[in-house]
Order: structure tokens, then C-alpha cells, then sequence
């Protein structure tokens, strides 16, 4: 297959206009925004989005931020979790760093005006599949994303030396000499615009709209990861995309998230038979890691020959169901169902991408002068299969290192005014001629059908040359409308977790392969996805 583009689009730094900053942030979910903050004043930022600022995974977050804050709890309780979820490939310092942190973090949060849900007035702590302990910090109940993300935009958008643009949807990074040099962005109101950086930190987020059904809000179509794959950054374990085992399954509804918390205040699951599934499949039972519970209901729904199975409740005190998930509730009232009373209907859906662009201890890429933070990276932490909660915290955590790093170098670099001679020229297919929503329609159900939560090498092969089609085409247009330009992302990253998966000849956390469905040593090893040539 031909090499994609460089760029996306074609432009002329002679007939675009050019904005200079000191440190660009590409997304505004915690982890970019967490980078803001971080930022002494005197450096000047820019926070660039591409849709609405509330308009990020970490907004939509239901469960909470996991961090040792209880006498009985212990650092290497959270470690061994976090390393046991990971099915061999954390990175062990990764790992320790990120959860010594998590209380510092934490009481940040709480500093910055973030209000947190208590007991007795104290922090109260609720437990998740996977946790050996309660230590998962929850806000509004089942809101938490929202309640952080509420008060470190309202911080960020106080802060004298950040600047914040929505609607500046990320085309591509700028790259000169090897190294980042900022981002070609598109706004509705100004066109293309060069964004010329000292430093760049990458927070854009996953990809979960490569799939059908996702917890994703629509933004999450993997456009930072594409970027930095067509800038020659490094990504590794692309084929860890993990789903999130309840989903609610409703006619007319979106694929609406049940919490891990709702499993984690005790909550069954069922199959249609009103058997107890969970109990045959893991001593944990509904506490299993998400990998294995999301396994185990696809097991299940295909022995049954039903579309889902049920989350039942109803054996819980009802005040502490409606209280404790009250937004859970009230999505679930849209649809005639009552959490306390009634079985939910639900099934798994991509939720997190664990894979995406490598990053160090300090969150720098293999690309100078551009940082990474959060979702859109692979840091080490998430290993195989990510350990409920802990993203939030990795987006803290990450967020603020990303910010020291490069508000050093930054501050030590002088002011230069001037615009680097890149230019993009290429001779495009005319990219009017594709129903670009088709198009992004038969992608998401491929990856539903050959890239989902039980993979074989057959299914896979088939689908790479499908994606292979219409890659050969569609990254061959030049489109002026985000449709085309998400569609273009979408492909290059299914591509890759597809090239990823096959690569892989064994099943490891969210990674299962039915032909390979043994755990194997030889594999316990990053897969790398080098940028193209």
C-alpha cells in the first residue's frame, strides 16, 4: 500500500496565517488541562480542541480516581493491583510512580475546587473490579469526570497565561529537522492556521469511534495518535483497545456506560437464564478485571444466543442505588427502567485505548520538542488491560509532568518570530466522489465484527485487507471538513491495531485471540507500530 501523505491537507506558511505561543496543548480533557495548570505564569499556552471544551472522555468519566487514602489501603496493595490487571506488561516503575502520586494529586484536585463526595466528613471510597481495596474517590455519584473537569476549567479558564480555542480541530503536527515545531490547525471561523511552538504536548485523547458501540463521545476518533504516527513518532500496543464490559444495551439509546462502581457497590450479573455466570468463570466473580468479565459475557451471550446480559441490582437497598448512581438512574428512567427494581440490559463496548504514542517516564515521545499526556499514550501503567480508574489519575499524573518538562525547556529557549519554510504539496483524488459517512459506517462495524472483544487470525486477515482497500483510496483525497479528515484518522488507526493484533500470536488482558487463547512468555514484549517511511 502506498505511503499516506504527509500532511493531510496542502498548505504555504506565504499564505497562512501564523500564531506563536510558547507551549501548545492539543485536547482539554485532564490530562491537557492538568498540563495548563502545571504551567508557571510568564510562559505563555495555548489549549486547542476541536470541539467544545466540555467535550472529552474525561467530562463523561463515571467511576472515579483510584489513590491509597484509607489506613487499611497501602501503596503496594495499589501496585500489585494495577501490575495483576496489566497481565505482565506494566512497567513496574511506571507503575510506582504513578500511584505514590495519586494522594498528591488528589488533594490537588481538591484545592482546585473540586468537591468530592463524603462520608462522616471524610472522602468517601468505593471499590471497583480489580481493586483489593476501596480507594476509588467518586464526585455526584456516578459523575465524577464532570465534577473535575468542571473545576479545573473554570481554574484554566482564570488563569492569565492560557489561552483556550474550541473549535480548532488538530490536522497535523509541524515537524522540521526532526523535530515538533507545533500544529496545523483548522478553525470554522479563521481556515487552516500555522501554530508555531517551542514546546508541544499531545492530550488529544483515544480513538474509541473506531468501533460501532463505544462509550466514547464523538470526538474520540484517534486524531492526536494519527498525527503523531504521520510526524514519525513511535506507537506501541495498538491492539489493546479495552472494552468496557457494561454498556447499556436499549434500542434508541447511545451506548450510555454503566459504571465498574455499580458491580463494585455489589451488583449481579446475569445471563437470561437468571444464572450467575460470573461465579463458574473467576473466584472474583463480578470484581474480575474488565478483561475477564468482558470475555466472559461475549462467552455467554454466544451460548445463550441473546444480544446482552443483565446487571441486577435489585437485591440492594434502593436509597443507596438511587442515591449512590443517581445519573445512571435517570438515563436508565428514559427508557421505562427503575436500577433498583428492574434488570438492566447490557453488553461490552470500547471504552479505553491502552495502546498509542510511546512516551517515558516524563512523558516525552520519541520526537523532540513534543510531550504526551493521558489516553492518547503509552506509558507503561495500563500494561495489557488498564485497572479501573486508574486513567484519570494517569491523565493527573502525566499532565503535570509533561508540564514541568516542558515549561523547562521552553523557558530556556528565546523568542523567535519566525515561520519555518514547511510546505505541503501533493496531488490529491478528488475526495467529493466518497460517501465519507459510509465509509466511516462500514469501518466501525468491521472493527466491531473482526477487531472486538474475541479475535482470530482468520477474521483479522480479512478485515486488514479491507482496511487496506480503502485506505489505498480514501488517505489518497484531500477533504476540507472534519468528516473526511476523522475519517482518514480512523482508518490509519484501525490499520494499525489490526497490523498490531495479528502481530500478536497469543491472548494477553483486553488481547484475545481464539487461535492463539494461551497466555505466552515469548510475547511478553511491546508491540511497536514504527511510523511510516
Amino acid at each position: 500500500m502506498p505511503a499516506p501523505h504527509r500532511y493531510l491537507v496542502q498548505f504555504n506558511p506565504k499564505q497562512t496565517p501564523h500564531v506563536f505561543t510558547d507551549i501548545l496543548i492539543i485536547g482539554a480533557g485532564i490530562a491537557g488541562l492538568r498540563a495548563a495548570l502545571e504551567i508557571p505564569p510568564g510562559i505563555d499556552v495555548l489549549v486547542v480542541t476541536k470541539d467544545q471544551i466540555q467535550q472529552s472522555n474525561s467530562t463523561f468519566a463515571q467511576g472515579g480516581i483510584a489513590g491509597v487514602l484509607s489506613p487499611e489501603d497501602r501503596f503496594e496493595n495499589h501496585i500489585e493491583d494495577t501490575l495483576t490487571a496489566g497481565a505482565g506488561l506494566c512497567d513496574h516503575q511506571i507503575v510506582e510512580m504513578v500511584v505514590r502520586e495519586a494522594p498528591e494529586q488528589i488533594a490537588d484536585l481538591i484545592r482546585l475546587g473540586t468537591h468530592f463526595d463524603e462520608e462522616q466528613g471524610q472522602l468517601a471510597l468505593t471499590r471497583e473490579g480489580g481493586h483489593s481495596h476501596r480507594r476509588i474517590v467518586h464526585a455526584l455519584g456516578d459523575a465524577t469526570g464532570f465534577e473535575v473537569m468542571r473545576a479545573i476549567i473554570a481554574r484554566a479558564k482564570e488563569a492569565p497565561h492560557v489561552t483556550i480555542w474550541d473549535d480548532a480541530f488538530t490536522l497535523d503536527l509541524l515537524t522540521h529537522e526532526g523535530q515538533c515545531v507545533g500544529a496545523l490547525v483548522h478553525r470554522s471561523t479563521h481556515g487552516k492556521l500555522l501554530i508555531w511552538a517551542k514546546q508541544t504536548i499531545l492530550a488529544s485523547g483515544g480513538a474509541g469511534m473506531v468501533y460501532r458501540e463505544t462509550t466514547n463521545p464523538p470526538v474520540a476518533t484517534g486524531d492526536g495518535m494519527a498525527a503523531a504516527y504521520r510526524a514519525g513518532a513511535e506507537l506501541r500496543d495498538m491492539e489493546f483497545m479495552q472494552f468496557h464490559p457494561t454498556v447499556l444495551y436499549v434500542a434508541g439509546s447511545s451506548r450510555f456506560l454503566i459504571s465498574e462502581a455499580v458491580r463494585g457497590e455489589g451488583a449481579y450479573l446475569r445471563d437470561k437464564h437468571m444464572d450467575r455466570f460470573m461465579l463458574e468463570v473467576d473466584p472474583r466473580a463480578e470484581l474480575a478485571p474488565r478483561d475477564v468479565v468482558a470475555q466472559a459475557i461475549v462467552r455467554c451471550m454466544e451460548r445463550t444466543k441473546h444480544p446482552n446480559v443483565y446487571l441486577d441490582l435489585r437485591h440492594l437497598a434502593k436509597t443507596l442505588v438511587r442515591t449512590r448512581f443517581p445519573g445512571i438512574a435517570k438515563v436508565c428512567r428514559g427508557f421505562g427502567l427503575d436500577i433498583a427494581s428492574d434488570l438492566i440490559p447490557i453488553r461490552p463496548g470500547a471504552h479505553y485505548m491502552i495502546g498509542g504514542v510511546t512516551v517515558d517516564a516524563r512523558g516525552r515521545t520519541t520526537v523532540p520538542g513534543l510531550w504526551a499526556a493521558g489516553e492518547v499514550t503509552s506509558s507503561g501503567l495500563h500494561g495489557a488491560n488498564r485497572l479501573a480508574s486508574n486513567s484519570l489519575l494517569e491523565g493527573l499524573v502525566f499532565g503535570a509532568s509533561c508540564a514541568r518538562g516542558a515549561a523547562e525547556v521552553a523557558g530556556a529557549m528565546p523568542d523567535r518570530f519566525i515561520a519555518l519554510p514547511l510546505t505541503s504539496r501533493f496531488e490529491p483524488e478528488d475526495g467529493g466522489a466518497l460517501d465519507v459517512a459510509d465509509m466511516t459506517n462500514s469501518l466501525r462495524s468491521t472493527m466491531v465484527r473482526h477487531m472486538g472483544v474475541i479475535r482470530d487470525g482468520v477474521d483479522l486477515t480479512e478485515a486488514s485487507h479491507d482496511v487496506a482497500f480503502w485506505c489505498r483510496y480514501a488517505l489518497a483525497c484531500e477533504f476540507a471538513h472534519r468528516a473526511g479528515w476523522e475519517l482518514q484518522n480512523l482508518l490509519t488507526i484501525s490499520r494499525l491495531m489490526m497490523q498490531a493484533a495479528l502481530t500478536r500470536q497469543e491472548s494477553r488482558g483486553v488481547h484475545f485471540r481464539a487461535d492463539f487463547p494461551k497466555r505466552d512468555e515469548a510475547w511478553q514484549k511491546h508491540v511497536v507500530s514504527p511510523p511510516p517511511a
